[in-house]
């Protein structure tokens, strides 16, 4: 059968996004990883399937949470896993939901999307959206992170924001540019799940115009290194916040793929941490399933 698609991207962050509301596809991994190669198939970091979430078993209780939160965001890693949660994925989500009818965001209203790690609220922007990643914690065990390009290991800080990341600050651009991320970090001790690790350098001086600067690569867990990384994004801002004391509310993160902005603030049940940047369609165009 011809499986439809739309091919959207992030900040270069590139997923086929696949219309199954009733939940009756049942994609396998294999299939996934068939979509993705960038060889053999349409290519892209991951797959991002639409569904209304009353037909999603692992997600229908998030109704009771937030009843407008009709679509869940079912995002699958290149290799076939599941993801947790994707931070640019939900901004090309919504995009594909608004441009494709299934849903509206008028000025001043947002959009509730349910993904496996709970309700995720998007916003219009002027150059994009910006989704509310919820909040984070920042773990207590140190990392070792073993890198291709590194000439000894170095100490990364383990946090969760939907899923886990781990941030390593580099001294230069130089060092930055000089790591093979074609192959795995290698992190010590190897965590339960696996993570992304992230790599950054930042600004000199830090902060200009009340706005701190950082740059980064990523290497996501599933996938590879990729363009950008939206929760890896914010992540990269929420560990250099966290060593910088805590202080600086307002983040410019560039990556291979682009720029998109980070922002920390308050809400009733604690702080959270959001991005904001653009979402785009590409192309359209069908799949032969085997």
């Amino acid at each position: 059968m011809n499986l439809s698609f739309i091919k959207g991207q992030g900040t270069g962050n590139d997923f086929v996004l696949i219309h199954d509301p009733n939940a009756e596809l049942n994609l396998r991994d294999s299939e996934i990883r068939e979509i993705c190669d960038r060889h053999f198939g349409i290519g892209a970091d991951g797959v991002i399937i639409a569904t209304h979430t009353a037909a999603a078993n692992e997600v229908s209780h998030l109704l009771r949470e937030e009843p407008n939160a009709t679509w869940f965001m079912d995002y699958r890693n290149a290799d076939g896993s599941k993801g947790e949660m994707c931070g640019n994925g939900a901004r090309v989500f919504a995009r594909y939901l608004l441009d494709g009818g299934f849903a509206e965001l008028s000025d001043g209203s947002t959009l509730p999307i349910a993904t496996r790690a709970g309700i995720k609220d998007i916003t219009a922007t002027v150059n994009g959206f910006a989704v509310d990643l919820g909040r984070w914690k920042v773990k207590s065990d140190e990392v070792l992170v073993h890198a291709s390009g590194l000439s000894v290991p170095r100490p990364g800080l383990y946090l969760t924001i939907g899923n886990p990341h781990v941030v390593v600050t580099l001294a230069s651009i130089e060092e930055l540019e000089a790591l093979d991320l074609t192959r795995a970090p290698v992190l010590e001790p190897a965590l339960p799940s696996g993570a992304n690790v992230e790599f950054v350098v930042l600004d000199d001086p830090l902060i200009s115009e009340g706005v701190a600067g950082l740059t980064m690569r990523v290497y996501e867990r599933g996938v590879g290194e990729t363009k950008s990384c939206g929760t890896g994004i914010a992540a990269s801002a929420i560990a250099i916040r966290e060593y910088a004391g805590n202080t600086q509310n307002y983040w410019r993160v560039r990556v291979p793929g682009g720029q998109v902005a980070v922002r920390m603030f308050a809400t009733e049940d604690g702080e959270h941490a959001g991005i904001s940047g653009p979402a785009e369609l590409s192309f359209s165009g069908s799949w032969l399933r085997s």
